[in-house]
């Protein structure tokens, strides 16, 4: 009887909110899905979550801004004005 209670017990655990399967590396690959995404958030934010929309959101912003890694190099001459 406790094994039984201890499966359903686990199996009761494990049954959840699905967690969204797009990481922001693969959506940073997929430039497409990102524009999907994005639409149904303005569509639907509280259906589509929060977590998947800000997910959307970093990799637009990574694919915008570059990894970041790229240390700033001025122009050698100075600007004309």
């Amino acid at each position: 009887m406790k094994q039984i209670m201890l499966a359903l017990a686990v199996f009761l655990a494990a049954c959840g909110p699905s967690q969204p399967t797009d990481t922001v590396e693969s959506l940073v690959a997929n430039p497409e899905r990102i524009k999907e995404i994005q639409r149904l958030c303005k569509e639907d934010r509280a259906k589509v979550g929060d977590e998947l929309c800000r997910r959307a959101a970093e990799a637009t912003n990574r694919l915008f801004f570059g990894d970041g890694k790229t240390p700033y190099t001025p122009s050698k001459e100075p600007p004309k004005f």
